[in-house]
């Protein structure tokens, strides 16, 4: 379980400096990704959280 909070502390960090960083771009990455139809955009998230999902296993597995 503390991997689990450690990892979400990680995506935090990073998801926060990218709005200090790059407000802008993400702006623009959100105006971008608001042209795709929405199943689009479910299939993108889908596919974004089986990688992260796939990622986590394969530490996992060989560690």
């Amino acid at each position: 379980m503390p991997e689990v909070i450690w990892g979400i502390g990680l995506f935090l960090i990073i998801e926060g400096l990218a709005y200090v960083l790059a407000p802008r771009a993400i702006e623009q990455l959100l105006s971008y990704l608001s042209t795709f139809p929405i199943p689009s955009r479910r299939l993108f998230g889908a596919m974004t959280a089986l990688i992260g999902a796939l990622l986590l296993w394969l530490v996992k597995v060989f560690t």
